[in-house]
């Protein structure tokens, strides 16, 4: 192909934006273009602040441009957002649905430290092992743990072209297929976002993964009331959601808090239900015994209160420690303890599910 703009325009003319199916240049996303000697610029102007898409476009136009005009010449794009939208066919409005992703659940905590990764990663383990297909997403972008749980953390997802767009393809563990932010960052560095940063970051692992078909697609969230829990809400049609707490008065307090904002009027996220972690300690050499060390019974009370089902209470054993360090959990062990015990979790949500959604159940 000549190194001409009609040219180039053709072939940006293939490149096409997933959610609006229409290509860039009748977007009029493709602005300032210039074409030197070995050199194509332009600016891709969004139409939205934050397009999930943004980079998927930019680099399947640098690569068919580097295709046809061949691997010396210099492409340079500069993407811009905060733009005031082109004449195209308008995206969908609203909440999504995902592809082939029957019912999406959220588990959310109203403070750190109560458990809720430890529970999103074994119900997940616990439901696929029931027969259903899972997948679980790390939507906490800060602070990412589900890597290590899962055991993948040394693990990168691959990338596969589906109608010209680069998509990822989920790690798959213990019947799981996961994605995590923590997969593409230095474990040992911080990720320091804003908020825009972070939700545009979430968003593209949901929108650019390809999960196939799923009959749950778990949401470990950050805990407390953020940016990312309004990207969700606002993004994707949830099923609904799970509140995990401990039984003690500070994390109940927290817990209120937070089934507040889901279920407030500018969400209105079905509440699946609670799950009580760290329910009692009960050591190994003395299996039948029950120390209540944060209280007891705190979420069951609530739940009571609230009208809403405690669909399980999981103890404090040395076994689930292990599994988090270890990348195994412990609801990967069905004949252990605790492997009933989540077992049971998953037939508890499975049905609450069937409740709240029985259409696409």
């Amino acid at each position: 192909m000549s190194m001409t703009e009609q040219g180039v325009i053709a072939v940006l003319q293939t490149v096409i934006h997933p959610e609006t199916k229409s290509d860039i240049v009748s977007m009029g996303m493709v602005r300032s273009l210039t074409v030197a000697e070995r050199k194509v610029s332009f600016v891709l102007q969004l139409t939205k602040r934050a397009d999930p898409f943004a980079l998927s476009l930019r680099k399947t136009a640098a690569k068919r441009l580097a295709d046809e005009l061949g691997p010396n010449v210099e492409v340079d794009i500069a993407v811009v957002a905060d733009v005031t939208p082109a004449a195209s066919p308008a995206p969908e409005q609203g909440p999504k649905r995902l592809l082939g992703v029957k019912h999406i659940v959220m588990v959310a905590s109203g403070k750190g430290g109560v458990g809720k990764s430890t529970v999103a990663s074994n119900l997940a383990v616990a439901l696929a092992q029931a027969g259903a297909k899972v997948g679980l997403i790390d939507a906490d972008i800060f602070g990412p743990s589900l890597p290590k749980m899962m055991g993948v953390e040394h693990d990168k997802p691959q990338s596969v072209s589906v109608d010209g767009h680069e998509l990822m393809l989920p790690l798959e563990s213990y019947g799981v297929k996961m994605q995590s932010i923590g997969l593409f960052a230095d474990p040992q560095s911080a990720l320091i976002w804003r908020g825009p940063m972070a939700s545009n970051a979430l968003k593209q692992l949901l929108f650019q993964t390809q999960w196939g078909e799923l009959d749950f697609l778990l949401i470990d969230m950050p805990p407390g009331t953020s940016d990312i829990h309004l990207t969700i809400t606002q993004e994707l049609k949830l099923t609904g959601a799970i509140v995990v707490s401990t039984p003690q008065d500070v994390a109940l307090a927290d817990a209120i808090k937070g089934i507040s904002m889901l279920s407030g009027a500018n969400l209105r996220v079905p509440l699946l239900g609670l799950v009580e972690n760290m329910a009692w300690f009960t050591p190994e050499e003395l299996p039948q015994s029950r120390y209540y060390i944060f209280g007891k019974d705190g979420c069951k009370h609530l739940a009571e209160h609230l009208g809403v089902p405690l669909l399980g209470q999981i103890p404090i054993v040395q076994g689930i420690r292990e599994g988090g360090d270890y990348g195994q959990p412990i609801a990967s062990q069905p004949e252990s303890i605790m492997g009933r015990a989540f077992a049971e979790l998953a037939q508890r949500v499975a049905q609450r599910v069937a409740e709240v959604a029985p259409s696409n159940a």
